[in-house]
């Protein structure tokens, strides 16, 4: 079974494009490497993909519709989609509008067409994010929760690509599953996480910006548990003709960011150097997953505590940084 994996240079897509293809599933991987963060560290999870059996790389700009429309002509064996390709970031959002209008709206529709056009139905699992919940403030979001107050345009076109895909499966019967995913980290990760900042600084002496005094709390979800999840929901695709499904892929356990920085500090093996800051805008204090449903439909069971999910991350990152 065949599976294009958009955003396969990027950390979840590498690491599932990884366990797929341990499982003797080929793979499709395209990705643009932009440099939002540096494209070294896309081409080193690219490079590890490469080597392995069954793995082809196409490079694609996913915002330009025709090039996509041409990509699905040429791969008419695809039979399932893992759209994971997206532009990131809260803070970014704010100073650069129209990267995300392009990467997650443009380029999500993109894909949505490309996926009418075909001759048989293909089943979709696309990213989506826990910032679509914005000022929500029932805890733990729920998938039932209302999600019409997005504090970032990062999570406005989220938002948008799941109203997007709503409309698409109504309309053309389209077979999908959006996740939501709560705070991914681990080896291989993104450089613009504050976990990622926050082990560069403290191995390196430098001071750490503590936003809203450190008085917030996150629901950090290690990478396997995420991959399990991603897998399962490729594996389980909605019925024909049902509406799109969305859960939450969370830890159901909110860590202190406190807590969190005093784990990190540890598997550093030294204390970090703290300035506090205020809430800076488009953040939310808190994210907490309701994960009963992906329990329920995906047998999602994420087992990875901040402790040993970071002792793994630390040392990777000394690796890969040579710290």
């Amino acid at each position: 079974m065949t599976v294009l994996v958009t955003g396969a240079a990027g950390f979840i897509g590498s690491h599932v494009s990884r366990a797929l293809l341990a499982a003797g599933r080929p793979v499709i991987g395209v990705d643009n490497l932009n440099a939002y963060y540096d494209p070294a560290l896309k081409r080193a999870r690219l490079a590890g993909l490469e080597g392995l059996e069954g793995f082809r790389f196409v490079s694609l700009e996913l915002s330009d519709p025709e090039a996509v429309a041409g990509f699905f002509r040429k791969n008419p064996g695809i039979e399932r989609v893992l759209h994971l390709a997206a532009q990131a970031g809260v803070r970014y959002s704010l100073t650069h509008p129209f990267s995300y209008v392009d990467a997650n709206v443009t380029g999500h529709l993109a894909i949505l067409e490309g996926l009418r056009a075909l001759p048989a139905p293909v089943p979709l699992v696309y990213a989506s994010s826990s910032s679509v919940y914005g000022a929500n403030e029932h805890q733990p979001f729920a998938e039932s929760d209302r999600v019409d107050s997005p504090i970032s345009v990062y999570a406005a076109t989220k938002r948008a690509g799941e109203l997007l895909s709503e409309t698409y499966g109504r309309l053309f019967g389209l077979q999908q599953t959006g996740l939501r995913f709560f705070t991914v980290y681990g080896p291989w990760g993104r450089p613009d996480m504050a976990y990622w900042g926050f082990a560069e600084k403290i191995l390196t002496g430098q001071p750490i910006e503590l936003f809203n005094k450190g008085d917030m709390a996150r629901d950090f979800t290690y990478i396997d548990d995420v991959v399990g999840a991603v897998v399962a929901a490729l594996d389980r695709p909605p019925a024909p003709g049902q509406s799109q499904r969305i859960y939450n892929i969370g830890n159901s356990r909110p860590e202190p960011l406190r807590r969190f920085l005093e784990v990190l500090e540890r598997h550093c093996g030294r204390p970090a150097e703290i300035v506090e800051k205020p809430m800076q805008p488009g953040e939310v204090k808190e994210t907490y997953a309701d994960i009963s449903a992906a329990r329920r439909d995906l047998g999602y069971d994420p087992a990875t505590g901040i402790d040993e999910g970071l002792a793994r991350f630390v040392a990777w990152f000394r690796e890969w940084r040579g710290l």
